[in-house]
Formats: structure tokens, C-alpha cells, sequence
């Protein structure tokens, strides 16, 4: 470490078991071919990267957005619509193809890479390798939690809104195996990347699926039949039309009880608890009482309904299709659907297509922070359905896909958290190495 890098601030320094890390500095999992290989060996941020301020852009380059979720693109490719004018594109920095950028919040998602040669805006900075290495095991590395929380522990005060410099970057330590380690880490990483995207798309490609699907089974606005009936049900005839509040039994709000801090006493639902049309039972509340609670116990077939949140959320529901053991809590309705008439399950789904969605936030009364919808314009809501069997017919259909998806979902969150679990182990802890 050069007399520069070592005068740095407090923000440079590490602790003394990093500072003094023995030679035996090695991964929980190597490779076969590997593992009899020498150890790993520190070096610093300065040792590895250049900083770079090229303000000479060529003409026509694009800006890049700086994203967490897809490092730095052009902001065309994403939906990011930030005016620039021409005199201040004068001051932004040159990004080539390979460098590193320090974005404003790399302290909680770690150094974004850029695939694009373009321009970004003057407060970040570009980093850029020099000497031997793999650029893929740099790009995997920087955006580990390991080195993230090396971020957020040797830069302490580091808040929102403030910057990571170069100066602090530079005394950082970065575990390095040989060139041909890094290669085969990075390979490893970068074949379970493309696994984790292929499963990404497959659930893109089957919610798009089920959105195309839903447009074609339920009528358009103004129509009382569907583009797409099952066949069975091909000379039903046209759907009947009414106002939602003939086919609910009630409309009820939740418990008004403060929430216990400490995660004791009943489960009962929040806003939160609706996640992606299912209940999140990570993300309940909970409620200490004396009273008889029991009107308030979830049954199946009831639907939860968030009436009161931003203007976008007005009408996010769920189905309650088990039970969960939760109780009705604050801030989201609760219809209980009358099934002579309507098939739970099939009222769910109807309400949430596009066209009801659009008639929920239409009449949402917007305030200052939030938006909220009375059981009065509720009730209202104008409604098409056919007879019980075709409504469960739809339903049934409907449900399966949902299944398709949760089965899908889920399949890559384990992708992703097998990824995460095996990042762990190829990558040494600096914590841990004085125990090697």
C-alpha cells in the first residue's frame, strides 16, 4: 500500500485481522482443480482500479442510467425519463465498455458494471481495471453481500445521499485468486445468471400469458359476452350485468386495534400482507386483545381489498383460498361474496381486470398522501357475469395458471437464493481467515 493510500481518513481503514490477513486466505468451496492451489491474496482498490474522468465525450453518445438492477444502461432502455439538457451533457463523464461504476447507492447494492459505451452523469465514478484479471469475477464480486457489508462497515457514517469516493474505494481490500480461479468462478456464476434470466422470462412470459388470457374471457367495457368462451358454454348467451353490492353478503373493515410490538398475540393482516395476489405470512401483524374476536377470523372464499393506499394500489386484493389462521386487520376491506349468486374465486379475478381496476382508481378520492375509496362508490361498481358454472369454469382455469405461475416463481427465487448460498462459499470471508 502506497504512502497515499495508507495517510487516508478513517473511512480507508479496515480492522487489524484484515489489515494483517494471514497467507492462508482461501474459499469454503474451491474447485477440484483448485484446491491443492495456492492461497488467495488481498489487494487494494487503488492496486486494481484507475479512476477516470474523460469529460471529452464523441458526439451521439447515449446517457446511461446507473441501475442496481441492471448496472449501467441507456436510459432509453429502461423506463427513465430525466430531462438533460445540452450544456449540462458538457460536463459528463466518458463510460466505456468494461468500466465500473460507483453509483450513489452502491452501499446497499454494491459497484454496477456497464456493458454500453456512453456518457453518465458527472457525481458518479468510473473505475477501470489496469493489470491482469477476469472482469466477470469482478462484476460478481463487487455486488456480493460480503463485499457490500465491507462497504457498510469500513465506511461507517455512510448515509443516503452521500457518495462513495475513490480515495475510500482505494483502501479497500479485494480477495484474488489466480487468473484461471477467477475465470472458473465467474463461468460458474455467469451459467447460474443465465439460468436465473431464462426462469425470469418464463414467469414474464406466463404473467403475459395470463394477462392476454384474462382480456379475452371476461367481456370488454360496454359488452356483455367474452372474445373467448369454453365450449361447453359457446350458446350460454350473454352475461348478465348489476352492481356489485348484489352478489356480497358484506363489506366489513378490520380490527381498529394498535399493533403489538413485540410479534405476540393474534395474526392479523395488513396492507403488506397482500403480495403479488397472495398472502405473505411473513408480513402479518399482530393485535392483543380481551375481546371475542372470532367475527373477525378469515374464512376461504372471503377477498381482502386495499381501499385505502397510493393511487396505484387502490384495488390490490387477494383470495383466501386456505386457512391461515389470520384475522381481519386495518386498512383493507373484507367482502364476503353471497355464492348462490357469484363464485368467490371467479369475483376476484373479475375484479381484478383492467377495466375494474381503472373504475377503483377513477373514483378514488386522491388527499395529500394517499388515495382511498368508500364502500358507497364500491358497491357501485358496475359488473358482467355469466351463469355459476361458467363462472367456475373461468375460475378453474384461471387458478391452474396461477399455480403455473406461483410454481414458476418460486422455482427462481430458489435459483436466486441458491446463487446466493453458493456466492458465500466460493468467495473466502474476511471475517473468518484468521480461523484458516
Amino acid at each position: 500500500m502506497n504512502k497515499k493510500v495508507a495517510g487516508a481518513s478513517s473511512f480507508m481503514d479496515q480492522s487489524n485481522r484484515e489489515q494483517d490477513a494471514p497467507a492462508t486466505l482461501v474459499p469454503r468451496l474451491r474447485f477440484p482443480e483448485f484446491r491443492d492451489a495456492e492461497a488467495w491474496r488481498l489487494e487494494t482498490g487503488s492496486s486494481l482500479f484507475n479512476q477516470i474522468n474523460d469529460r471529452n465525450p464523441q458526439p451521439g453518445l447515449p446517457v446511461l442510467a446507473i441501475t442496481q438492477e441492471y448496472g449501467a444502461i441507456p436510459r432509453h432502455m429502461i423506463d427513465y425519463h430525466v430531462s438533460v439538457s445540452e450544456k449540462s451533457i458538457e460536463s459528463y463523464k466518458v463510460v466505456r465498455e468494461g468500466d465500473f461504476i460507483i453509483s450513489l447507492r452502491s452501499f446497499q447494492g454494491g459497484i454496477e458494471y456497464s456493458k454500453y459505451h456512453g456518457i453518465c452523469s458527472p457525481a458518479y465514478v468510473i473505475l477501470r481495471r489496469h493489470g491482469m484479471g477476469c472482469a466477470e469475477y469482478f462484476i460478481h464480486y463487487l455486488k456480493t453481500e460480503r463485499f457490500i457489508r465491507i462497504l457498510t462497515k469500513n465506511l461507517e457514517g455512510l448515509r443516503d445521499g452521500k457518495m462513495i469516493s475513490y480515495t475510500q474505494f482505494s483502501a479497500l481490500q479485494i480477495p484474488i485468486p489466480t487468473l484461471a480461479e477467477q475465470q472458473r468462478i465467474a463461468d460458474c456464476l455467469s451459467s447460474l445468471d443465465a439460468l436465473i434470466a431464462a426462469q425470469a422470462r418464463k414467469v414474464d412470459a406466463l404473467k403475459s400469458h395470463k394477462k392476454g388470457l384474462m382480456q379475452q374471457l371476461f367481456p370488454r367495457d360496454g359488452e356483455t359476452q367474452p372474445r373467448l368462451r369454453f365450449p361447453e358454454f359457446q350458446d350460454a348467451g350473454e352475461w348478465e350485468s348489476g352492481y356489485l353490492d348484489n352478489v356480497l353478503i358484506a363489506v366489513s373493515n378490520g380490527l381498529s386495534l394498535p399493533q403489538s410490538a413485540d410479534n405476540t398475540g393474534y395474526k392479523v393482516t395488513r396492507i403488506e400482507t397482500i403480495s403479488a395476489g397472495n398472502i405473505d405470512l411473513e408480513k402479518v401483524g399482530y393485535v392483543t386483545t380481551i375481546q371475542d374476536i372470532s367475527s373477525y377470523r378469515l374464512n376461504i372464499g372471503d377477498i381482502l381489498f386495499s381501499n385505502i393506499n397510493s393511487v396505484a394500489h387502490i384495488g390490490k386484493s387477494v383470495y383466501v383460498d386456505k386457512h391461515y389462521g389470520l384475522y381481519h386487520g386495518m386498512n383493507l376491506l373484507r367482502f364476503v361474496v353471497n355464492t348462490h349468486k357469484c363464485d368467490p374465486k371467479f369475483l376476484f379475478y373479475l375484479i381484478n381486470t383492467s377495466g375494474i381496476r381503472e373504475y377503483f382508481r377513477a373514483r378514488a378520492n386522491k388527499a395529500v398522501n394517499q388515495a382511498s375509496i368508500n364502500q358507497t362508490e364500491l358497491g357501485k361498481t358496475f359488473i358482467t357475469a355469466p351463469t355459476l358454472p361458467e363462472q367456475q369454469r373461468i375460475a378453474d382455469c384461471l387458478s391452474s395458471l396461477d399455480a403455473v405461475i406461483n410454481a414458476a416463481t418460486q422455482r427462481l427465487a430458489a435459483l436466486k437464493t441458491h446463487k446466493q448460498g453458493l456466492m458465500q462459499q466460493l468467495f473466502p470471508s474476511m471475517e473468518e481467515q484468521n480461523t484458516l
